[in-house]
């Protein structure tokens, strides 16, 4: 009786562990094949590869390697030979947020003059060209976010009207972000977000934010005319030059919203109730890249790159590791779209690590 019982009694354990290895197989699930076909574009070993920018024939990037930044601009098509790398004017002179231009000019955010100010590298010999007007060089406006149109006529950026977090930003400019932060501007603005820490708030309707929302600036060259959108940043500019794209919080969430360049049409054009962020311009205008956490349940660090039909609000999701951070799109052409990601070259759908490569994704 004693050795039928005993037998009895294993045989009900086995039961019991067959569901539990079958829930185990269940929930470690083997990678998803890419939706559209993924390559690295920009790999260097050692160095952090962050936020392409493309305009004409030229790719700009920013470069980290340990605290010194370095921006770059390449051919786009041969991204990895014949870089020029942009020259520090002094001693100490951080630059952030790389424009390509057409032309071959980069615009960038730097802090050799005052507290941060907007410039424009001419694309050849040492003339800098300030992005503003006086207020701006001054510091009394700080200009993050730099974005441009594919000429270099309108400029965009933004800042925030709240004091403290003003200070926090400026601070934050002169030293290099956690690695994580590097590939994630559009964290700036959220209280639950902007530092780096263990855990963070999804970001999703209905959760509180501790900071004020930013304001989103336009600047004509021509005529040195500023326009100020409030409640908006990530500012992109059509190839146009008629619209412009931005991100807006609404109750907790992100969306991206669009308008004419002179406010007229302002209309919302994602409605997720998590978030989209870093809107990118296709080159015939027709069509939005952007970076979402939709699909992850608002996840920080989970994001992915989606694609938006302008004309029918109707939007496609491009990438699908199943733990990356993808960001910064840029289009190549109308038909591939670069962005950075912390995906690992040996297997890029499923292992992640802490630094960041370039990307091309195919949607042809």
């Amino acid at each position: 009786m004693k050795i039928r019982y005993l037998l009895s009694a294993v045989a009900v354990a086995a039961m019991l562990v067959q569901p539990s290895l079958a829930m185990s197989q269940t929930i470690v699930s083997k990678p998803q094949p890419p939706l559209y076909p993924v390559a690295p574009y920009v790999a260097d070993r050692g160095v952090e590869s962050v936020y392409p920018s493309v305009a004409g024939q030229f790719l700009v990037f920013g470069q980290r390697k340990g605290d010194d930044l370095s921006m770059y601009r390449v051919a786009k098509t041969t991204p990895n030979s014949g870089r020029y790398q942009m020259k520090k004017l002094a001693l100490h002179d951080s630059m952030r947020y790389g424009v390509a231009v057409d032309d071959g000019s980069i615009g960038y955010v730097s802090d050799r003059v005052g507290p941060i100010s907007a410039w424009m590298w001419q694309g050849r010999g040492d003339g800098q060209v300030s992005i503003g007007g006086m207020a701006i060089y001054r510091g009394t406006i700080a200009p993050f976010h730099l974005n441009a149109s594919s000429d270099g006529k309108l400029w965009c950026f933004d800042t925030t009207f709240q004091k403290a977090r003003y200070n926090q930003m400026l601070a934050e400019f002169t030293k290099y972000p956690h690695s994580e932060l590097v590939g994630q501007h559009w964290r700036t603005y959220d209280s639950d977000n902007f530092r780096y820490k263990q855990g963070y708030a999804a970001t999703k309707t209905g959760k509180e934010n501790q900071l004020d929302a930013p304001v989103l600036y336009l600047f004509t060259r021509s005529s040195s005319e500023i326009i100020m959108i409030p409640n908006a940043y990530d500012g992109a500019i059509s190839p146009d030059g008629k619209r412009i794209a931005f991100v807006r919080e609404t109750n907790g969430n992100y969306d991206i919203w669009m308008q004419d360049i002179d406010g007229d049409n302002l209309m919302q054009v994602t409605n997720s109730e998590y978030g989209d962020f870093e809107p990118a311009w296709s080159p015939d205008g027709k069509k939005l890249a952007f970076v979402s956490n939709r699909d992850s349940a608002g996840d920080v660090r989970n994001t992915s790159i989606y694609m938006l039909d302008v004309s029918s609000n109707r939007a496609t999701r491009l990438t699908n590791a199943k733990d990356a951070t993808d960001g910064g799109p840029a289009w190549l052409d109308n038909d591939s779209v670069v962005f950075h990601s912390n995906r690992t070259l040996s297997n890029p759908q499923g292992d992640t690590y802490t630094g960041w490569n370039i990307w091309k994704v195919d949607i042809k």
